[in-house]
């Protein structure tokens, strides 16, 4: 029983003395303090810094939509998901999987228009010989080449007609507020072309499985069990994964 009377007194003794030792610990270090503010500035330099900042910080917010507009992540992502489908395999591989593979077959593809954007635009305005204005003016070129590239002329001409512009006298003077949803339509169409391709052998597979069930009259046994198994193997067989992103890939070059 006095042992028992005592626990709790332990307790609240333990919790004191650890209460005491984190007090004393914070109060010997030193916490550093963040504040934001605003100031006057005495200097229009220092206006022309808050501005590049600000404008770094919207870049930063709108770079995964520029990722996924301006690339070809659309069509690579939607191909993915498209074979996940007709594979039947549900949640497998998962989504997560697919993004990480769908982000590094982008890298891979855009990885020439990368380079000239570094080199043309990049490093010179690093290097201090071009100005911001002009650093962005150059690396607009390669990725107006890559998008022009992907895009279909029906495409442009219809964003044209809907926005009421003047026709350009060069492609490269396409304004990307037209340039990019025409490319992404043309990369849409071109994703559920190759998807309906990929559908085909699986669909195929199927019906032969669907056929088969029912002549044996094993009608309450569904088909899809049983038809997974050889569309897998199939898929491995023919070395699907490689294939499909061969494909994908080859069509950008």
């Amino acid at each position: 029983m006095k042992n028992h009377s005592l626990t709790p007194w332990l307790k609240w003794v333990l919790v004191i003395i650890t209460i005491a030792m984190l007090t004393g610990f914070a109060s010997a270090q030193t916490i550093p303090k963040l504040t934001v503010g605003v100031q006057k500035a005495t200097e229009p330099e220092d206006v022309v810094v808050t501005l590049e900042i600000l404008a770094l910080l919207t870049f930063l917010v709108l770079a995964p939509a520029l990722l996924l507009m301006m690339t070809s992540f659309t069509r690579i992502i939607v191909v993915l998901h498209f074979l996940r489908q007709a594979l039947g395999t549900q949640q497998t591989p998962p989504s997560q999987l697919l993004i990480g593979l769908a982000l590094f077959v982008t890298f891979f593809v855009m990885s020439p228009t990368i380079k000239q954007i570094n080199d043309q635009a990049l490093q010179p305005y690093l290097a201090k010989t071009i100005t911001q204005a002009e650093a962005l003016k150059h690396a607009e070129v390669p990725v107006k080449t890559f998008m022009l590239k992907q895009t279909r002329e029906q495409d442009l001409a219809l964003f044209f007609r809907l926005g009421q512009y003047s026709r350009p006298q060069t492609p490269m003077d396409t304004p990307l507020v037209v340039l990019i949803p025409s490319f992404v339509i043309s990369e849409l169409r071109v994703a559920f072309q190759i998807g309906f391709l990929l559908y085909l052998p699986f669909l195929i597979i199927d019906m032969v499985v669907a056929s088969v069930l029912l002549a044996m009259g094993m009608m309450m046994l569904p088909p899809v069990m049983i038809s997974l198994p050889f569309k897998i193997l199939l898929f491995v067989l023919v070395d699907g994964w490689s294939l499909v992103i061969q494909s994908v890939v080859m069509g950008y070059r």
